[in-house]
């Protein structure tokens, strides 16, 4: 994008574009404020119409980054239809397949070292995409005995934790992603298996 290209409003997408293209070569902390401006193709003081410092600039990354993911996870539950279970199974491959296609982001939202308490927009995207995963473990805790029933965001917990740590270790999109003999999705499915088996969802095997 040339320095004279972009239009009135458009240079957050800019900087966004920028930042996604350097994360993808360097990480999220291996550049500057003045090369997110450089690769945007604009003067070193553009950025600050918009952004106080990079750290700004990251957080409005991040932001756009949850608001997309949220919107795939909440496409994945559709509401849980067929049924729950299928449902979720859904929303954990979404999780994987968010992470492989869009490894900038992943990595702007969760590596940074932003805290999504920093920025109000982003603790409400950051939010949208956790509540799609609740929502989830809601309606699997609906079809459990009341008396056996876990609380429902102790559990929304523990299948994030299983969700991203699978994602963060093996199912990354760049080199970050460990080599494993074993796919990721058969890795999130197994594990989410024995996770709600163990809390007597599903039945043991005869």
């Amino acid at each position: 994008m040339g320095r004279n290209s972009y239009h009135h409003g458009n240079l957050k997408s800019a900087l966004v574009e920028a930042v996604l293209s350097l994360i993808s070569e360097k990480g999220p902390n291996g550049f500057s404020f003045a090369e997110a401006a450089r690769r945007a193709g604009v003067s070193p003081a553009a950025p600050y119409r918009h952004f106080k410092d990079r750290d700004e600039l990251i957080v409005e990354t991040a932001r756009r980054g949850f608001e997309l993911f949220a919107a795939r996870l909440e496409a994945a539950w559709d509401e849980g239809r067929p049924s729950a279970l299928s449902a979720f199974e859904r929303v954990g491959r979404a999780y994987l397949g968010f992470a492989k296609a869009e490894p900038a982001y992943f990595a702007a939202m969760f590596e940074a070292g932003v805290s999504p308490d920093r920025d109000p927009e982003l603790r409400a995207a950051a939010d949208r995409a956790f509540n799609a995963l609740h929502r989830a473990c809601a309606k699997l805790a609906e079809k459990m005995p009341e008396a056996k029933r876990p609380p429902v965001l102790m559990m929304s917990y523990h299948l994030w934790a299983l969700s991203h740590g699978v994602t963060a270790l093996f199912g990354r999109g760049d080199e970050a992603r460990r080599r494993a003999p074993i796919p990721a999705e058969d890795l999130l499915e197994a594990g989410a298996a024995i996770y709600l088996r163990g809390l007597g969802f599903i039945p043991e095997d005869p």
